[in-house]
């Protein structure tokens, strides 16, 4: 059984018969015998893939609907059972306040706020409520939106992180394209500075979507991830460290291997 290798002699990484060697003198395996580590001479280590890597995951494009807002702000009238006036959210820990939010638009752009200001619940005539776990910035993003249907992560620095902020609340409060719209935004920002940070943050909220899209990015884009400084940031995002570990682990493994092999190598020509 020919694993890799084409029988003529040269120097090419490849995939089984497009794979050449020179004077190969030691040989490794890795543990799912997908990928051979071949030292030809004294130095030259090669890599080959005995079998193509699976393809990642696919996933169908993201589509977000058209805007309901006109048929949403068409519910604001002729029903009784919506309340009346306004509201001041505060807003984190040190309690930021947002004023005067029709409590009207709010029910009818979240089935969440239509249960919290219902009929016999007790925050519909509440002139504020507290909103705790999140920042001034993400929840005037999400009532702007709900209020005016403009979607807007603000500045280039931070869209990322304003992006997973902003999906937290779309999903906290059921508003679907909200939610989509980050989504898009995420795809969309990662790049060498953001994918790691991103990667930690996909594998935690389990969004197997942009896990699979920063962890392609990372192994297309290595240099530039480790010039931005990703390298460093995977000291500090322990999940991500481990997701990418376990690539580094194998290469260390078969280059322990081929060490050893090397060794029985000098043992049998002595």
């Amino acid at each position: 059984t020919t694993l890799a290798g084409s029988g003529a002699s040269g120097s090419a990484d490849g995939v089984g018969g497009a794979a050449e060697f020179k004077r190969p003198v030691g040989v490794a395996l890795s543990p799912d015998g997908s990928t051979l580590l071949v030292r030809s001479g004294a130095t030259a280590l090669r890599q080959v893939c005995v079998a193509a890597p699976p393809p990642p995951p696919s996933f169908a494009p993201i589509v977000v609907p058209p805007s309901t807002f006109s048929a949403d702000m068409a519910k604001t009238w002729g029903d009784a059972s919506l309340p009346q006036g306004m509201v001041t959210f505060l807003v984190g820990d040190d309690e930021e306040r947002i004023e005067y939010v029709t409590k009207a638009v709010l029910c009818a752009r979240s089935p969440v706020f239509r249960t919290m200001f219902g009929i016999g619940m007790k925050e519909r005539d509440a002139a504020e409520i507290t909103v705790p776990k999140t920042d001034l910035a993400s929840f005037t993003a999400f009532i702007d939106y709900l209020c005016t249907d403009q979607f807007d992560l603000g500045e280039e620095e931070g869209r990322a992180q304003r992006a997973l902020d902003l999906r937290e609340l779309a999903q906290m409060y059921q508003v679907p394209r909200l939610e989509l719209l980050c989504a898009q935004a995420l795809q969309e920002s990662v790049a060498p500075a953001t994918a790691v940070p991103l990667l930690e943050a996909a594998h935690t909220t389990g969004d197997g979507r942009l896990l699979a899209q920063c962890r392609r990015y990372v192994a297309d884009h290595a240099a530039e991830v480790r010039a931005s400084g990703g390298v460093e940031q995977l000291r500090d995002f322990g999940v991500a460290k481990g997701l990418l570990g376990d690539a580094l682990d194998q290469v260390a493994e078969l280059k322990g291997t081929v060490a050893a092999r090397d060794v029985e190598l000098e043992k049998v020509r002595a």
